[in-house]
């Protein structure tokens, strides 16, 4: 998720270079990207929640601050963040 929306910097610079490299702990590949489109992002975001139902309380709270509004979970909400806040997905070349 591009928490600072669609003109944070590291967005841009993925979108604009093809090399992007991604590390996730001791690993690191050289990446492709894409960014998801409106219904598979809600998806994501609807199954995140689902799988993390027990700190559900904090993520809406800390979406609610980066969004500037309550997020609460709901459809609608869900829409609404993905078109504020893009979701990016990345795999291995």
């Amino acid at each position: 998720m591009s928490a600072f929306g669609p003109k944070a910097d590291w967005l841009l610079n993925t979108q604009a270079a093809s090399g992007a490299e991604v590390v996730i702990g001791s690993r690191r590949f050289a990446a492709a990207h894409r960014v998801l489109g409106v219904d598979e992002a809600v998806r994501v975001i609807a199954g995140y929640e689902q799988r993390n139902r027990l700190i559900a309380p904090v993520i809406r709270a800390a979406l609610s601050c980066l969004l500037g509004w309550r997020y609460v979970g709901s459809d609608l909400d869900r829409r609404w963040l993905v078109a504020h806040l893009p979701l990016v997905a990345f795999r291995p070349r």
